[in-house]
């Protein structure tokens, strides 16, 4: 077996720049299948961490993914706001640890506007439990000051000081620009590859006071309770075991129509209808490794012929048409594992290079460590592919007489 796996290995170095080109394809199309994977692990992962922490999420009633999107990932609007009295009802619960109120509207240059209070930096949580954290400066503490998402400072250069200006209306088209009430940066987060990134942070003070024109020193204490209503609100249980009975009871009030999600049961609705378009992606990445492996079959192929009079002289010292079928299913096979630690060596090459872009632009964290195991059988499928396809060249090797080997074909 060694003799014939040595045999393989010098057939190959013979016909190298054949092997080469083969080899070439095959890397890159299996490149091309491990980046997929590896980017839909990561955008999944990324996906089901924008949030965690968090017990419900509440706001009027218009569905569960409806909520998720506008609350959570800024995404669409609210259908109606929630009453501040009924916040203050759920907030003042027995059973209730925090909450955190957000009101949605507002833009300034393309990014959304949240309002909130500073419980949203004491208890946000995303990626399994990280905090947010600051990057420069602080919270908000006076009427105008103002939190930047990392993406919205890198993107607009805003620095700590630096003038922001509200607009009433989602999108760099906003019909009106509160021009009397310019906010102060007095903060800017640290990247969380969440919609958190993209966003403007704000106290609901301050967004009281920009759509009253009302004054005021800007140092001026942030008030707690003088808003009429709000978007949705966060809700974190002092036990997990009252969540359900909190979520009903919520559902079925009677003073207000409301709906409450559990932010990891409606983040699985939504991942089951936009997780199809990478499956689709995966499968067109798939059929180019398929496309790779072809392109060996016929090298394979082609080369038989140009063959003839090699598998001649080995059968004519011994060789028998097993090692015959022997020596090209492992010829095929150092291609395949050639081809594949190759396209492993440049998926990681590739992802170390366009990480930095990804964060950057779509806030997607790639992770970059270990195999997985289902990149692992992506790896172990292509060569036993390799394998099974080069079966056919190998079987009309096989079938070859010794003959027809030493006949000049005219």
């Amino acid at each position: 077996m060694s003799a014939l796996i040595g045999l393989a290995l010098r057939s190959v170095w013979n016909r190298r720049g054949t092997a080469a080109l083969t080899v070439f394809a095959i890397a890159v199309s299996v490149a091309l299948l491990l980046g997929v994977q590896m980017l839909r692990t990561s955008a999944k992962d990324s996906f089901a961490g924008t949030i965690s922490g968090t017990d419900l999420v509440v706001g009027a009633r218009s569905g569960p993914i409806n909520l998720l999107l506008y609350a959570v990932f800024r995404v669409g609007e609210p259908t109606a706001n929630v009453s501040w009295a009924t916040y203050e009802l759920v907030a003042r619960h027995r059973d209730v640890a925090w909450t955190v109120p957000l009101s949605l509207g507002d833009s300034h240059r393309g990014y959304r506007v949240v309002g909130t209070d500073a419980g949203y930096f004491a208890h946000y949580r995303y990626a399994g439990g990280r905090p947010l954290r600051f990057a420069e400066g602080t919270a908000f503490r006076a009427d105008d000051d103002v939190v930047l998402g990392r993406d919205v400072a890198d993107a607009l250069g805003y620095r700590l000081g630096s003038r922001v200006v509200l607009a009433h209306g989602i999108g760099a088209g906003s019909f009106l620009q509160h021009e009397t009430r310019p906010l102060r940066v007095v903060g800017i987060l640290e990247r969380t590859g969440t919609p958190v990134d993209r966003t403007v942070h704000v106290s609901l003070a301050a967004l009281d006071k920009v759509h009253s024109g009302a004054g005021g020193s800007p140092a001026s204490a942030v008030p707690q309770a003088a808003h009429a209503s709000i978007s949705a609100f966060l809700v974190g249980m002092k036990s997990r075991d009252t969540v359900l009975v909190m979520q009903r009871a919520l559902n079925e009030y009677r003073g207000e129509a409301l709906q409450a999600v559990i932010p990891g049961v409606a983040l699985a609705q939504l991942w089951s209808i936009v997780g199809v378009a990478d499956r689709v992606l995966l499968m067109v990445a798939a059929c180019v490794a398929l496309a790779g492996l072809l392109g060996m079959l016929a090298a394979i192929l082609t080369s038989l012929n140009e063959r003839r009079r090699e598998m001649a002289i080995l059968r004519s010292v011994g060789a028998r048409p097993r090692h015959i079928f022997g020596l090209l299913m492992l010829e095929a096979g150092v291609l395949a594992l050639a081809g594949a630690a190759c396209g492993l060596a440049l998926a990681y090459a590739l992802l170390f290079l366009v990480r930095p872009w990804l964060a950057g632009r779509f806030g997607l964290d790639v992770a970059v460590g270990g195999l997985t195991a289902i990149e692992g059988a992506l790896l172990l499928a292509v060569v036993a592919a390799a394998l099974v396809l080069s079966a056919y060249p190998a079987w009309r090797a096989y079938r070859v007489a010794l003959a027809d080997g030493l006949t000049v074909r005219l």
